[in-house]
């Protein structure tokens, strides 16, 4: 490439890598975090769990596929999981700015600057990820020139207020009516719920959802720290007083476990791939997920009528929770995962299995 401009990555630490850029040139600050897949960039730079952050692709080789065009299939875009990049910034081994796919429409340096994202390639992603894991989880800015925009910790900002939908929208005309609380919802959580035959009334994080009807209630995925959404939580509370069956994944785990009287915590590490093994409670049946999460829930301050549902294999903490007498679960991996893995899609099915009264 010509005329190559560069910018340095600067971690909280002290370490500095240099890259070249190959989206927009802008200074930005975030938690730096990694994802592990090979394939799925458009669906990962999308996600509304990554707002915030600095994302680092340890595959070497992005962006050879471009990026497609955002078709609507029942009201939501195929390939990408929100309306627009929810990532502060990409960080690379290797881009490719020749792409070559049937359904490419850009390429992904052309997409990163539509959406004002910068991007850097040339920087060394094992090592930075070997820092990462060591380390922990760590603040990090994109300094282009002169332009020092300081560190600045994405989770201490109400994350979800910023990636959640700000009106009701309905998709589908289902049997079943599922009332989704938006927290930063993947696209792909409501295609798997439109092609189970069922409504989906989305609204927003914060909305009061009491006078609404339906018959099962979902709580989204979302970014950052569970404890900044206070009105989901207290709705949620009160929802809890209900019999009505409720789902969650990922935030809507760590709400869920909030709403129930128990206590999260932050991560050191935060588990961000797409090969995390879990274990469901009282069984050998292991999956292998997909997560992006920096908080987890104490499994050791759930009350006396919940009881943890997974497990992670890796590191023992918590991957989910369900009432022990009521239709009432979550998981903080994503049975939805796109571009996979699919282990735990059937989950979908066994919620609205309750919410059917089906055996």
């Amino acid at each position: 490439m010509t005329d190559e401009i560069t910018a340095k990555l600067i971690l909280e630490d002290g370490t500095v890598f240099e890259g070249i850029s190959f989206g927009r040139e802008t200074s930005v600050a975030g938690e730096v975090v990694f994802n592990t897949s090979m394939t799925g960039y458009p669906e990962s730079l999308t996600d509304p769990s990554y707002a915030g952050q600095i994302l680092v692709a340890t595959y070497p080789l992005i962006g050879n596929y471009g990026v497609p065009e955002a078709v609507l299939s029942d009201g939501v875009p195929d390939y990408f999981e929100s309306e627009r990049i929810q990532v502060t910034a990409l960080i690379v081994s290797d881009y490719s700015a020749e792409y070559s796919h049937w359904s490419a429409k850009l390429s992904l340096g052309d997409w990163l600057e539509e959406n004002h994202i910068p991007g850097l390639y040339g920087i060394d992603t094992r090592e930075l990820t070997k820092i990462i894991r060591e380390k922990g989880a760590m603040m990090g800015k994109i300094v282009f020139g002169n332009h020092d925009p300081g560190f600045h910790d994405p989770n201490l900002d109400n994350l979800v207020a910023g990636v959640s939908t700000d009106k009701v929208i309905t998709y589908g005309n289902g049997s079943t009516r599922i009332l989704l609380v938006d927290c930063g919802v993947k696209y792909n959580i409501i295609r798997h719920f439109l092609k189970r035959d069922t409504t989906v009334i989305r609204v927003p994080w914060d909305y009061d959802y009491s006078s609404e009807k339906y018959d099962g209630l979902f709580i989204s995925n979302g970014p950052g720290d569970p404890k900044m959404c206070e009105a989901t939580i207290n709705h949620l509370t009160e929802s809890l007083k209900q019999d009505i069956p409720i789902f969650g994944i990922c935030l809507g785990n760590q709400l869920l476990a909030l709403a129930s009287g128990a206590d999260t915590y932050k991560l050191k590490y935060g588990h961000r791939s797409h090969n995390q093994p879990v274990l469901q409670c009282g069984t050998n049946k292991a999956f292998v997920t997909s997560q992006n999460h920096g908080f987890a829930i104490d499994t050791n301050s759930l009350g006396s009528d919940w009881e943890p549902f997974f497990i992670n294999l890796n590191d023992g903490t918590n991957e989910g929770i369900r009432h022990k007498s009521r239709p009432v679960f979550s998981v903080q991996f994503h049975p939805e995962a796109s571009s996979g893995p699919t282990d735990s899609e059937y989950l979908f099915d066994e919620f609205l299995k309750m919410v059917r009264g089906e055996d």
